[in-house]
Order: C-alpha cells, then sequence, then structure tokens
C-alpha cells in the first residue's frame, strides 16, 4: 500500500474492519477521538522535543523508527474521527482549500508568515 495508489476510502474500510473485529467502535464518540488525535499529535512532537531548526531531527537518532509509526497513528486517529463525525475528509479539505486560497492570495502572502489578520 503506497499514498499514490491507496484512497483514503480504502483505509478508512480496513480501519472499520480492524475496529470492528474488536469491538472498538464503542469507544469511538467523536469526542474522544478527538482527544486521542491530540495525544497521538503530541506523540510525534515529542520525538521532536529539543530539536534544533539547522541539527537532526529528530534530534536523537533512535527515533527516527518511531516517526513513521506516530504519524500513522495521527492519520489513523483523524480517520477514525471523520467516520464517526460523519465528515467527507476529501470534500473538506477542498473546500478548506479554496476558503484558504481567498483568504491567502498569493499576490499578498507569497513568501510571508502572518496570518491573514496581520497582513494588509
Amino acid at each position: 500500500m503506497t499514498d499514490a495508489e491507496t484512497t483514503i476510502a480504502a483505509i478508512q474500510k480496513e480501519l472499520k474492519g480492524f475496529n470492528e473485529e474488536r469491538d472498538w467502535d464503542q469507544y469511538h464518540s467523536p469526542r474522544n477521538l478527538a482527544m486521542a488525535l491530540s495525544v497521538e499529535a503530541s506523540e510525534l512532537l515529542e520525538l521532536y522535543l529539543w530539536s534544533t531548526d539547522n541539527g537532526p531531527q529528530p534530534p536523537v537518532s533512535s527515533r527516527l523508527s518511531k516517526v513513521e509509526d506516530e504519524a500513522a497513528d495521527v492519520l489513523i486517529c483523524l480517520l477514525n474521527f471523520c467516520r464517526h463525525a460523519q465528515i467527507d475528509l476529501a470534500a473538506a479539505v477542498e473546500t478548506k482549500m479554496r476558503k484558504n486560497a481567498e483568504k491567502y492570495p498569493v499576490e499578498q502572502v507569497r513568501g510571508r508568515m502572518e496570518k491573514h489578520s496581520e497582513y494588509t
């Protein structure tokens, strides 16, 4: 399975089956999954704790193998959240990108880091 050949729907189907086999959906309310997503994102972030911008990232080489696992956990939680919250993730991304394009016009923000409310 690779990004280039796998759809969001295929991953969600696999996750749904995995969770149903274990009877885990009973714990997967949107609220609980939102909290789990925050925890998993924090675990990913922790691997980069004390990195410097120009140093190795993550700063400890033994953490590198854990980065993929934590990134996968973040996506798994997000996809589980979207299924239970009845969010079509691809459609939500498309809508959000359209909003972002309006909020951040290229001619005004290219190469700038300010939020939309901070530039004129």
